[in-house]
């Protein structure tokens, strides 16, 4: 089965957002990385709370994405279940 594509909301100098692009691209996902900063609706609607990792306007978390985590969603994302 083929993973959603997946957008990580981060901003510069994000020591969090930086450690989950490179635990997302060891792991094989697809995603694009957007800049909340250079949005003036995204930094209302997210505001600190980075990164966010989403499919579509679907959050899948916030904060921290450990290897471990991202595998738990990866395989969610296979079945075809919501993460929560």
């Amino acid at each position: 089965m083929t993973l959603p594509a997946l957008t990580l909301y981060t901003r510069p100098g994000c020591g969090l957002c930086d450690l989950a692009c490179t635990n997302l691209e060891a792991m094989g996902f697809t995603f694009q990385r957007v800049n909340v900063d250079l949005d003036p609706d995204l930094r209302r609607r997210f505001g600190d709370d980075v990164p966010v990792l989403a499919a579509g306007e679907r959050v899948l978390g916030k904060g921290s994405f450990s290897r471990a985590r991202l595998g738990s969603l990866k395989l969610l994302l296979m079945r075809g279940s919501p993460p929560g």
